[in-house]
């Protein structure tokens, strides 16, 4: 498959400058820790504002970073704590975006262990700014509860105890409170319950924050019992660093996410990209033709022209040949995943990936099993043909 050389070499740059570590593994990368903890950021200015906007004939309303400027920010917050419990990707990119905007904010974690020497690195002070997770939860005014889920099941019963009346309980995933039956995270009838997703990795919420851009996130309110939930969750939003809100529920935030992580995201991509593999292979190409044919054009050619101006825009942008083909393939491709899909939502919908991911994550080996399917992942020979390849990139040579 071809398409113009310039628009190719372009759009590769493009792709290796914005590149950010591996989702979901980005939170144990020495890499992802050093973009995201800057000590004295110099945070770009954006200026826009709440708008309606057509999303392909359905009107909806986006809030966008401008209408909470950083003042109004810390006049809706005036008088409270943030108590980050869990210092992920998310819970430390969130925690650094709200301090930068002024805003009272204290980490609380499991003392002594390697998130809580990490928070120290990044300029949290134990005592002051750092705390165990009883005392920080104790403390703070809104709990924003940025465990894992597994670990939110496992910490609910000791963290629900300071979850009283008049405070806001914040989530950045429904999925605990979507699935209480199996989590037991039920809150309380007297606080405010929000929820503001980033659509990304931590280490690309704090990137974009420190650009002035912003990653776009998704905002519901499950509880309000203060009559300001609303205004205090978009505000929120643009406090951890999004450039860009939508309102969604917490059931719809938690089947779509679900869906797209093991779907196009990642599930699907990865078994597509080793069924094409395995019959370029099986027909007698080489490793590098193709790794460069299923993976390394897509990722660094044709992704990043889809991400900027557009599918029909990319395929407009490529040989003839290779327009048509995708056009009559495409309807095939569709019939034949779209059932998968649909049996994915329901798997989702019903809870069992739910109780698959509880069951798997609560092991007390979990990293060792996961660790062991990375590694088969790893040491395929799709992958590392990859590492060959990406290490004849431009930007890789010596």
């Amino acid at each position: 498959m071809s398409s113009p050389r310039a628009i190719i070499r372009s759009a590769s740059r493009l792709a290796s400058r914005s590149n950010v570590a591996t989702i979901r593994r980005v939170a144990f990368s020495s890499f992802a820790r050093s973009t995201i903890a800057v000590s004295r950021p110099v945070i770009a200015s954006q200026s826009r504002g709440i708008k309606t906007l057509d999303f392909g004939g359905t009107k909806e309303s986006v809030y966008e970073r401008s209408d909470y400027p950083k003042e109004k920010l810390q006049k809706i917050f005036e008088k409270d704590t943030f108590a980050v419990i869990g210092y992920g990707t998310q819970g430390m990119a969130q925690s650094l975006n709200m301090r930068d905007n002024g805003l009272k904010v204290i980490v609380g974690l499991r003392k002594d262990g390697y998130s809580w020497e990490q928070a120290k690195k990044d300029g949290w002070v134990p005592g002051k700014t750092l705390f165990s997770i009883e005392e920080a939860a104790e403390k703070g005014t809104v709990i924003m509860n940025l465990l894992s889920d597994a670990a939110q099941k496992e910490l609910w019963p000791t963290l629900k105890k300071y979850v009283t009346k008049g405070k806001t309980l914040y989530f950045s995933h429904g999925f605990s409170v979507v699935f209480h039956e199996k989590t037991g995270v039920v809150p309380p009838t007297d606080v405010d319950v929000i929820l503001a997703a980033p659509k990304g990795s931590g280490a690309t919420v704090r990137s974009l924050f420190l650009d002035g851009r912003g990653i776009n996130s998704s905002v519901a309110v499950f509880q309000d019992v203060s009559g300001n939930a609303h205004e205090r969750a978009f505000a929120l939003g643009v406090a951890i660093g999004s450039g860009y809100l939508y309102e969604t529920t917490f059931e719809k935030e938690v089947y779509s996410d679900l869906t797209g992580e093991r779907g196009v995201l990642m599930g699907a991509i990865q078994g597509m990209f080793q069924a094409q593999y395995e019959v370029l292979r099986s027909k007698g190409h080489s490793p590098s033709e193709a790794f460069n044919e299923t993976v390394e054009e897509a990722t660094q050619s044709l992704y990043p022209l889809i991400g900027g101006k557009g599918m029909d825009w990319m395929y407009d942008n490529c040989s003839t040949t290779a327009r048509r083909g995708a056009l009559d393939w495409a309807p095939e491709f569709y019939t034949a995943t779209k059932p998968v899909f649909s049996r994915l939502y329901a798997s989702v919908e019903d809870g069992t990936e739910t109780q698959r991911s509880l069951d798997f994550n609560s092991k007390p080996d979990y990293r060792e099993a996961f660790e062991k399917e990375l590694k088969e992942m790893r040491e395929s020979e799709m992958w590392r043909a990859g590492v060959t390849v990406r290490s004849l990139r431009p930007e890789n040579l010596k």
